[in-house]
């Protein structure tokens, strides 16, 4: 009879990554609530556990009370057994969060770049970072960086971006010498969806799409519970959508002559703003003080607006779900996201939900963790025996 002496392995390997799984999940858990959820016997859950505190990986984290006999001890991950970091680049500023392993983000700081090479700048902010967290770099096990721009899928560099001209072709490799292998760069919007999808209002839906609607638009496509970047990167670039009515871009490095840009940026909620009594201000400000003031035509003009974007995504995907998301999305809540429904159910076949963002906090950072994490927790979890 064939032996294959890797089973007993492989099975080891795929009940610890379960039961860790099932600790972050879960919470503390004692030993017989492990067997029972994963199925596995006290004596081979008992193997379990003290396999991965050897490896310090779990920890008795309290006592459960339990009838006529002694306490049951509760196991939970280590926190510190990895972090990861988390960032946001945008021009003016870096911000880097660094999280344990079980989520909890630890520190979160802001640094303004000096320096136009953006190696040298993200190192220096997570060196801070990590200073304040109090670890050292190589205790980060993976880091997601969130830039504006398209991120070429297959490299994973910056294929291009307007307002971050350093950012291109080679950078992801130097960051990786300097940092790590475990460096992935990722558009900012497909983060926000990836942090929708976790802690805000797409929780438990698996397509859906992210509307940013701010100084700039974009879109986070998710489809069967995975990102959808498309063959370039490209996708979600809603900026550049024609609109009947405005003029097609001439040039596409200028990503304010975009036709669906023209109708929703700054400019157009000015003129929007001016026809309807209120003084320019930042679109965001404009859009809160309509909802504070019941500036009703305001909010229909701008929902009108939106909902050219949102019909071209539904009738082409079919999502089921829209979160307004970004500057605009946020200030107008659900108010705004109420009226851009009612707009797209008057020219579409179909009527999706639309919603407003549910994630507090800053949602690309959120979006990077939860994306740092899933690398993080696959080295740690795939690598236990």
């Amino acid at each position: 009879m064939t032996r294959n002496p890797g089973v007993p392995r492989l099975l080891r390997r795929l009940n610890d990554r379960s039961a860790l799984e099932l600790l972050l999940s879960e919470g503390p858990l004692t030993r017989a609530e492990l067997g029972e959820r994963t199925g596995l016997s006290k004596v081979t859950a008992g193997q379990l556990l003290a396999r991965l505190e050897e490896r310090g990986l779990v920890e008795v984290a309290g006592e459960r009370a339990g009838g006529r006999g002694p306490n049951a001890a509760l196991y939970g991950v280590v926190p510190s057994s990895a972090h990861v970091a988390g960032l946001e680049v945008l021009p003016d500023a870096i911000t880097v969060g660094v999280a344990d392993i079980t989520g909890r983000t630890v520190v979160e700081v802001v640094v303004n770049p000096t320096d136009g090479d953006p190696v040298a700048t993200v190192h220096e902010a997570v060196r801070r970072a990590c200073e304040a967290a109090r670890i050292t770099l190589p205790q980060l096990r993976a880091f997601v960086i969130g830039t504006r721009g398209v991120v070429d899928p297959d490299t994973g560099d910056v294929r291009f971006s307007y307002d971050l001209p350093a950012w291109h072709t080679g950078v992801l490799d130097s960051l990786r010498t300097t940092l790590g292998a475990s460096v992935t760069i990722e558009n900012d919007v497909n983060l926000v969806a990836l942090a929708e999808h976790r802690y805000g209002a797409a929780v438990g839906v698996d397509d859906f799409v992210v509307l940013w609607a701010g100084v700039g638009q974009g879109l986070g496509v998710m489809l069967g519970g995975r990102l959808h970047r498309g063959s370039t990167g490209g996708a979600g670039e809603i900026g550049w959508l024609p609109v009947p009515g405005e003029p097609l871009p001439s040039d596409v490095t200028q990503p304010q002559s975009g036709s669906y840009q023209r109708l929703v940026g700054q400019a157009a909620l000015d003129g929007l703003a001016t026809g309807h009594g209120m003084s320019a201000r930042p679109s965001a400000d404009l859009v809160r003080a309509a909802v504070a003031d019941g500036r009703s035509g305001f909010l229909d003009a701008v929902a009108d607006r939106l909902a050219v974007g949102v019909a071209a995504v539904t009738v082409v995907l079919d999502p089921g779900l829209i979160v307004l998301a970004g500057d605009v999305g946020r200030a107008g809540g659900p108010e705004l996201a109420a009226r851009v429904e009612e707009a797209v159910a008057k020219v579409c076949p179909t009527r999706p939900s639309v919603v407003t963002t549910g994630v507090t906090g800053n949602p690309v950072l959120r979006g990077a963790l939860v994306a740092a994490l899933e690398q993080a927790r696959e080295q740690v979890f795939s690598d236990t025996v």
